[in-house]
């Protein structure tokens, strides 16, 4: 079957429900986007993607990347990259639980914070938990115990005293950082990495309480079997460990 036809396909399948995402459960990007779309009160069919054997539908309607989530609406191009999705949902749907703040500057600076983190601090702690070299381990727990002081900071700048990154009510930042939650609890309980701690960080403390408490974000943060076999998923695609050779 022709690429095109496939992508034809799949697009009328979710003019019936406006959108379709492809995604996978445990997967922090994936849980971003079904956090805003569910805050939007937009309706959406998942369709779950095997990230180990990856589908036509993927491959076609990201082939530069191959990576999950992808959303599909009507007969727009396959959106992918979920901070460009947040935005996007954003903007077709202003009304709507809006993420972004109105300012200018402050929105710049969210999409700084969000960018540094995805591009930085989830590598880090993807590798933390895959790694072998127990050195390299060491030295990464200690570039993520500095990132959440960095964190907090933001935090403090950014929700001016109030309960959320957004202010009063979760916003852009809330939504982009706060997929993580899941991932923080469960280091903290399989590797003892406890990033966000109440003596070091008592502001982001408060802020993940809270999050825990939203009931949109307790439907859509996996659980901790979930984020188990994501990382099992993970481990499984690392080349094996070589014997010592004899001398």
């Amino acid at each position: 079957m022709h690429p095109y036809t496939i992508i034809f396909q799949i697009i009328s399948m979710a003019q019936k429900c406006e959108m379709k995402l492809l995604g996978t459960h445990g997967s922090v990007f994936v849980t971003r986007v079904k956090f805003a779309l569910k805050l939007k009160c937009i309706e959406y069919e998942y369709v779950e993607e095997d990230l180990c054997n990856k589908s036509e539908l993927l491959l076609t309607s990201n082939p530069v990347f191959q990576q999950v989530p992808v959303l599909f609406h009507a007969n727009e191009h396959p959106m992918i990259e979920s901070l460009v999705i947040l935005e996007y949902l954003d903007e077709i749907q202003p009304d709507v639980h809006p993420l972004l703040p109105s300012n200018a500057s402050d929105r710049a600076q969210c999409r700084i914070l969000a960018y540094t983190y995805d591009t930085l601090y989830h590598p880090w702690t993807k590798e933390f938990m895959i790694t072998r070299d127990k050195r390299r381990k060491e030295e990464l727990k200690k570039l993520l115990i500095e990132g959440s002081l960095m964190l907090e900071e933001a935090f403090v700048k950014l929700s001016k005293g109030k309960t959320f990154f957004g202010g009063d009510d979760i916003g852009y930042l809330d939504v982009a950082l706060g997929s993580f939650i899941g991932w923080f609890k469960f280091n903290g309980s399989v590797f003892g990495l406890n990033v966000i701690d109440e003596a070091r960080t008592p502001r982001l403390t408060e802020w993940v309480k809270c999050m825990w408490s939203h009931e949109v974000a307790r439907s859509i943060i996996p659980s901790h079997e979930i984020h188990m076999d994501f990382l099992n998923m993970l481990q499984s695609q690392l080349p094996p460990m070589h014997a010592p050779v004899s001398t």
